[in-house]
């Protein structure tokens, strides 16, 4: 099996983590390159922040108040395509809630991001995915972007595209 084609990013500050999420909630919103956001990295490594970016360029992000989900589990955003920010931190054993917002997301194909994906069971691992794990760095912040799936290979090509100052 082909190993998933991945590029490695360098995020200098907060507002270069938003721009990442900018430009996927650009890719992310046609339909031939929505692919699941599987996300990876310790506390306070910039997930969230990029959710944010993710949702609030999307219609409809104005009225989205991103934030960590750690305590609900799962937060829906009214923007077009909906979003689904799913923490999983707390859940590490898992939790039939989740499993029916993640089943329900994909039936109305929004786009869902997972933090703390490791703690994602096999069963609910999408196959068009993008998964993104942030790295130990000096300064700023790290992150390898690796794709799965023909979405999120289209992805991560348009993503190549629209952050070649990101690229390390």
């Amino acid at each position: 099996m082909d190993p998933s084609p991945s590029i490695l990013l360098s995020l200098p500050n907060e507002a270069a983590t938003l721009a990442l999420g900018r430009a996927l909630a650009r890719l992310l919103a046609d339909p031939g390159t929505r692919a699941a956001l599987l996300l990876r990295g310790g506390l306070g490594s910039g997930k969230t922040t990029l959710v944010r970016g993710l949702a609030e360029a999307l219609p409809g992000g104005e009225d989205a108040e991103v934030a960590s989900p750690s305590f609900n589990l799962v937060n829906i955003y009214p923007t077009r395509p909906e979003t689904c920010h799913v923490d999983l931190y707390r859940i590490a054993g898992g939790d039939p809630s989740v499993e029916e917002h993640l089943e329900a997301a994909a039936d109305q194909d929004a786009i869902v991001a997972v933090e703390w994906a490791e703690y994602l069971p096999r069963t609910l691992v999408p196959a068009d995915r993008l998964e993104i794990e942030w790295l130990p760095a000096e300064t700023g912040r790290r992150c390898r972007v690796s794709a799965c799936g023909p979405r999120g290979r289209a992805a991560l090509h348009g993503l190549v595209a629209a952050c070649p100052d990101l690229a390390v």
